[in-house]
């Protein structure tokens, strides 16, 4: 996991080949102007989802976890809270393959991180996280998905 400001980005271009990419796109896009959805950069191997999600507690945040892809997550409407925990101490819970996704509910994070709009939070393979937390009701959010 790693959490920074979004100035710092192209400091981690290193961890992954595809982050170069990323850190592009947000050079020459406004995240706050794109419509709500999936849009394709680099077709399933790096993609962008915008969304609108409802905000949680953090007992009813639901850890996930990704076999193949590493998540960016980037609030852009209001702070975002982060529960995390290495996959490694997660219990088994189903994986669905189509998704590439397994969540593991009624798990409590071991620890919390916040990161307000300009900032980011990377999860990879083996990062447990429980996304959407915030006393918000909403959060407007960026997700890049990039494959590991």
């Amino acid at each position: 996991m790693v959490i920074d400001t979004l100035d710092n980005l192209s400091k981690y271009e290193s961890l992954n080949p595809l982050f170069k990419d990323v850190v592009e796109f947000l050079k020459n896009n406004d995240l706050n102007a794109l419509e709500e959805g999936k849009h394709q950069i680099k077709g399933g191997d790096l993609f962008l989802n915008i969304t609108t999600a409802n905000g949680k507690t953090p007992e009813e945040a639901v850890m996930e976890t990704h076999n193949k892809m590493i998540d960016i997550q980037i609030p852009l409407s209001v702070s975002e809270t982060y529960g995390y925990s290495p996959a490694c101490t997660l219990p088994v819970a189903e994986y669905n393959e189509a998704k590439d996704i397994t969540k593991i509910p009624d798990v409590v994070a071991d620890c919390y991180v916040t990161c307000r709009p300009g900032m980011f939070a990377i999860f990879f393979p083996q990062d447990g996280h429980a996304p959407c937390i915030s006393e918000e009701p909403a959060i407007k959010k960026a997700i890049f998905k990039v494959l590991a």
